[in-house]
């Protein structure tokens, strides 16, 4: 198993915590980071089983007394009536660590930890590889505060792997270490299976081919500011249904939200988050990229790039255990900056181009948004696709996207 970045934050909260949660989307890699961690110390019991759900179900008492802690209960969120009759074993015994679920569905698994757990149970979110976990360097990845404190010129990372082929390949376990495996095949499978178990369960969903072309949508969309109503027009749906069914897509992880920086700007501002699938593999099979020349010469390619930048930023938050502070800011006049993050209070500037030869012109909006905020910007940058890091002009650095994102 490749070290992930996660299990430090984990290892950490057992001794703190009486319970853990680890959600995320499905094969992302939970499962097997909580038994490669605890598989000596606690017992497995999965809930996917339709036996054992039944009993957990018709008997949580009895369930409970035949499978007592230390424990490990995978994907929790089906039968989450099981929370509240832990709750009442962690009141009368609160040793930490006892108690370790994992799920998949944001809704019911969130909604049962809010109601039973909440103050005995710390909450962590485990996404599909980041690149440093995908190059084997997930224990020496730097939290962002670390990361951006410092940003500097860095020798070149004699990165292997070209940027199609990583967006392609996505970032799930499985897909990204096992190279004989057909992409098109799992990707297709994982599609199936999530439509089949999660949507079902999430919501009353009669025709799953008209929620499947609205994912595909979604996918010619990745990168750019979401627009229901051009989406629901699209499909025939409300855009009532069309909010709900976004909603349905950030609850399995599939989908990140990105939401507008507002604070300390003067102009009129962009208010709709703009939208990111969470893996560059599920995004472009279903964009219909199957080769490196067809996605180099797409015209989605940029957003494709511009996701993978994105989402492997929210991962080295999700990661360390911290809430990602992670915004865009686009004004009305059309300056754009595409990753603004915030820490210390102060303010980090990233623009990220899919090309290999970056101008200073590129730096234009990162300059125009420094002068206007001053001493709120601690650094501008700009991520493209070139092989080295170098400084564009004063105050302006250009870092190569296999650099910044291994460190």
């Amino acid at each position: 198993m490749k070290p992930r970045t996660l299990a430090k934050t984990l290892q950490s909260a057992v001794k703190t915590f009486p319970a853990v949660v680890v959600t995320g989307p499905r094969q992302s890699g939970k499962t097997t980071l909580l038994k490669a961690l605890f598989s000596k110390t606690h017992k497995f019991i999965s809930l996917e089983d339709p036996s054992t759900r039944i009993r957990a179900k018709e008997d949580p008492v009895g369930f409970l007394e035949e499978n007592s802690s230390p424990i490990i209960i995978d994907e929790i969120q089906y039968v989450p009536e099981l929370l509240s009759y832990i709750k009442t074993l962690i009141d009368q015994d609160r040793k930490p660590g006892q108690w370790l679920f994992t799920g998949s569905q944001n809704f019911s698994l969130m909604h049962g930890v809010s109601q039973s757990l909440a103050g005995r149970v710390a909450v962590l979110t485990l996404l599909p590889f980041s690149f440093s976990e995908r190059i084997g360097r997930g224990e020496e990845t730097q939290q962002p505060d670390l990361l951006l404190k410092n940003l500097r010129c860095h020798q070149v990372f004699k990165n292997k792997l070209s940027i199609s082929y990583v967006i392609l390949r996505g970032s799930y376990p499985e897909i990204t270490t096992k190279k004989n495996i057909d992409r098109q095949l799992w990707c297709g499978s994982y599609i199936s299976t999530y439509l089949e178990r999660d949507v079902r369960n999430l919501a009353n969903i009669g025709d799953l081919n008209q929620f499947q072309r609205f994912l595909k949508i979604c996918a010619t969309r990745t990168g750019q500011i979401l627009n229901l109503s051009a989406i629901a027009s699209e499909i025939g749906i409300s855009v009532v249904t069309a909010k709900r069914w976004i909603s349905i897509l950030e609850a399995g992880h599939q989908v990140f939200l990105l939401y507008p920086y507002y604070k300390n700007i003067g102009k009129r501002l962009i208010k709709s988050p703009k939208l990111y699938f969470n893996d560059t593999a599920i995004a472009s099979y279903l964009l219909g990229l199957h080769t490196n020349e067809t996605l180099i010469q797409s015209p989605s390619f940029g957003n494709l790039f511009e996701t993978f930048i994105i989402t492997d930023f929210l991962k080295r938050f999700l990661h360390s255990g911290q809430s990602p502070s992670l915004y865009y800011l686009r004004t009305k006049d059309g300056m754009e900056i595409d990753l603004v993050i915030e820490c210390a209070q102060k303010l980090y500037l990233f623009e990220i181009k899919s090309g290999m030869t970056i101008y200073p012109q590129h730096a234009l909006s990162l300059v125009r948004i420094k002068n206007e905020l001053g001493n709120f910007v601690k650094g501008t940058s700009i991520i493209s696709r070139s092989f080295q890091d170098f400084n564009i002009k004063k105050g302006v650095m250009n870092y190569s996207w296999s650099n910044i994102l291994s460190i």
